[in-house]
Parts: structure tokens; C-alpha cells; sequence
């Protein structure tokens, strides 16, 4: 059943989930949400299980037409969403109607928001997952992002009884000046002074940035004399830190499979969400902390998720 139509798809309007895995080897990339803990609590708030398909939103919100009774939630970024002219609260569920009319915003904070649907979007399921890798028009709604015009379907769920609310201590902040964590390596004996530096500078997030990755500005990384420039080309992962001739970071992320230069450093899985939410002209500090801190991190996030998860089950 029709149930969304795109009057105007905003930036760059993609469907995603928590990402396709086991395919790296065949070159294709994890994809998924850049921001895995605003599109749960997106899907928690409507109903759905935290891995359903969502739209990922980046940095201008669609338009669009509701053809069913669902319910609806926007959280990430604060971008603004209005139903029919009327200003309604991110963070929480919201009841639409057949004929409701959703318009979402441009950023005030943050990069990228994450609308929910009662059921998820419906498209297929390709390598197990919904999730949009443009780059090889795979997934998702045709394998590309949103235009005007297109007609979205969603799985058919009961309504909530009562509206959820995000308790707003869970309410993540996203500032223009951020600190992000990340463990040396995996060829951090590339570099000696170039550790320090990257521990020790703030870099600025440049206009080439996308779900591909983030070129950053900032003070030069040398890698240590008598290493090369690049390395054979590996096996990446998001959050890896690569170094490539001009000394300036790149930050690996959900879609690319391999990098041929050395990677410095890799940021920890549950500060992705912190990078994603970043744009041009933001800084990025990093900080060095060990992988039994960062086991803690990850552990600690989805605890907040379950808590989350725990409050709505109780109502």
C-alpha cells in the first residue's frame, strides 16, 4: 500500500539500516546509518525494531505526502519538522494522517537526521540488508537517493497506543567543536612525531565530505622516514584514519572496502555518530584512549538503547 510520496526529496535523501555486512570482500561496503544511535531511537520511537528501514536525512529535509495513518519520528540533527504548516518536536512519535502534508527543514545543528515510519520503508532486502549504497546502485529505493516524485511503500504494524517521548538526558548535543576517540593503529609504526601531532591538533572538517569519507585541514602527519607512502592496499574499516601523501587525515566511512595508505588510527565504532554529525567548516579534535576503554563505550551506548527500549516496553 502507497503510504509516502516525495514532493521534494531534500540534500540527499537515502533509506538505510544498521548496514550490510559480509560482502567487503567482494568490494561491496557496509553502507547503513552514518549514525546508528539516532536512527534506533528514531525506529523505537514508532514501534519498529532499532534495525528497521528508516531515511537517512542530510543536511536539507525532504517534503512530503502521507497516503496512511502511521506514526512518524525524526531525531538526529536538529533540521526542524513541521505537518501541515504546524512546528512539531523532533525526538518524539508523531501520528500523521492520509493527506498530511511533512515539510523538514535545513540543519541548525548537526548533519544528518534520521525519519522513521510505522513498519519501515519497504524495499528489498539485497545481501541482507535495505540499506542504499549508491555507489553501486544497490539497495534501498533503486539503489540511489530520493527524488520528486517517488512513491514508497511501508510494512503494516499496529500504532502505538500512547506517543514516546526520548527522555531528554538521551538527547545527544552536536557541536561545531568536537572531540573524537580513536585507538593508534593498525600501522601506527609508520609514524612517531606524526602521533602526536594528530593526537594534539585540531583539524577542520572540509568540504570533501560525504558517507564515502572526511578530508580534514589541519597541522601535517609525517610518516616516519625511510616508510613509504602508501601501502598495499587492505581491507578497511570505518573509523580508520588513513594518511596519504599531502599529511592531511582522512576519515574512513561506511562506504569504501579498501585504503592504500597508512592508517594512523581508527575512531571508536560508538564515536562514528559524533564524525557523521559533523560538517564543513566544524573542527575535530581526537583523543587516544585504549580498546578496553573502548569496549566500555560501545557497551555503554547500547545500554542506553536497551534503557530506552525498557521505558517504552513499560508503558
Amino acid at each position: 500500500m502507497d503510504a509516502i510520496k516525495v514532493l521534494a526529496p531534500g540534500g540527499y535523501t537515502t533509506t538505510q539500516d544498521k548496514g550490510r555486512f559480509g560482502y567487503q570482500h567482494m568490494g561491496v561496503p557496509v553502507s547503513g546509518a552514518l549514525d546508528y544511535f539516532a536512527f534506533a531511537l528514531a525506529n523505537l520511537l514508532v514501534g519498529n525494531s532499532e534495525n528497521t528501514a528508516a531515511m537517512e536525512l542530510t543536511v536539507m529535509g525532504p517534503s512530503l505526502e502521507i497516503k496512511k495513518e502511521m506514526d512518524i519520528a525524526l531525531t538526529g540533527a536538529n533540521m526542524g519538522i513541521r505537518i501541515n504548516e504546524n512546528s512539531v518536536d523532533q525526538w518524539r512519535s508523531i501520528r500523521v494522517n492520509p493527506g498530511d502534508i511533512v515539510n523538514i527543514g535545513q540543519v541548525q545543528s548537526g548533519c544528518r537526521a534520521y525519519l522513521a515510519f510505522s513498519g519501515g520503508v519497504n524495499v528489498p532486502e539485497i545481501m541482507g540488508s535495505f540499506s542504499t549504497y549508491v555507489g553501486g546502485k544497490i539497495g534501498g529505493f533503486k539503489g540511489r537517493p530520493l527524488q520528486k516524485g517517488d512513491i514508497l511503500e511501508t510494512r503494516d504494524i499496529p500504532l502505538l497506543i500512547k506517543e514516546r517521548i526520548i527522555p531528554h538526558k538521551f538527547i545527544p548535543v552536536y557541536p561545531t567543536h568536537t572531540v573524537v576517540r580513536a585507538i593508534p593503529g593498525p600501522q601506527d609504526d609508520y609514524f612517531d612525531a606524526g602521533i602526536i601531532t594528530l593526537f594534539q591538533s585540531e583539524y577542520i572538517v572540509t568540504a570533501r565530505a560525504d558517507r564515502m569519507g572526511y578530508r580534514l585541514q589541519g597541522e601535517s602527519i609525517r610518516i616516519k622516514d625511510g616508510m613509504p607512502e602508501s601501502i598495499i592496499s587492505e581491507p578497511s574499516m570505518p573509523g580508520s584514519i588513513q594518511i596519504p601523501p599531502d599529511q592531511q587525515p582522512i576519515i574512513l566511512l561506511v562506504e569504501q572496502t579498501v585504503g592504500g595508505y597508512a592508517k594512523i588510527a581508527t575512531i571508536i565504532s560508538s564515536d562514528l555518530s559524533v564524525v557523521a554529525q559533523a560538517t564543513p567548516g566544524d573542527t575535530i579534535r581526537f583523543k587516544k584512549i585504549d580498546l578496553n576503554t573502548a569496549h566500555l563505550l560501545v557497551i555503554e551506548e547500547q545500554n542506553k538503547i536497551n534503557t530506552i527500549k525498557k521505558i517504552f516496553s513499560n508503558r
